[in-house]
């Protein structure tokens, strides 16, 4: 199957199982309504991982009375030197945006949708190489 005819499993259980935990911690860097975290591990400044997370409420329209969505946002940047000396950095980013009135089951499931996204056979072609089919 490709991304066309992509089949995604819903309920789904998402696990992480295998590999070798990566430990982050803070940085001191201040995020407004967030939080950036580091790779202490990564012993060279340079090409140090890090993640930013930020959290931003939803909103009430006091004329309207109606509530925004909320948005959470997630980005894992890992960067590498290139062979001129320049610094690129290769970026991840998640991100959701969800009504209040929304359960937490149907947030949780557009999670686990989301993260099949990632890592399903049916759209392995498009991040290798951006097919369509």
């Amino acid at each position: 199957m490709g991304l066309k005819t992509m089949a995604l499993v819903a309920a789904a259980d998402i696990a992480v199982s295998g590999g070798t935990a990566l430990a982050f911690a803070e940085n001191g860097v201040t995020i407004p309504n967030g939080l950036q975290l580091i790779v202490p591990s990564d012993s060279n400044y340079q090409t140090r991982r890090n993640v930013t997370v930020k959290y931003r409420p939803p909103t009430l329209n006091a004329r309207t009375g109606v509530s925004g969505k909320d948005k959470k946002s997630v980005c894992l940047a890992q960067p590498i030197v290139l062979a001129d000396g320049s610094v690129v950095f290769n970026t991840l980013r998640i991100e959701r945006e969800v009504h209040p009135s929304l359960s937490a089951s149907d947030a949780t499931e557009l999670n686990k949708l989301g993260a099949q996204m990632l890592v399903d056979s049916d759209i392995a072609n498009f991040w290798a190489y951006g097919s369509l089919t």
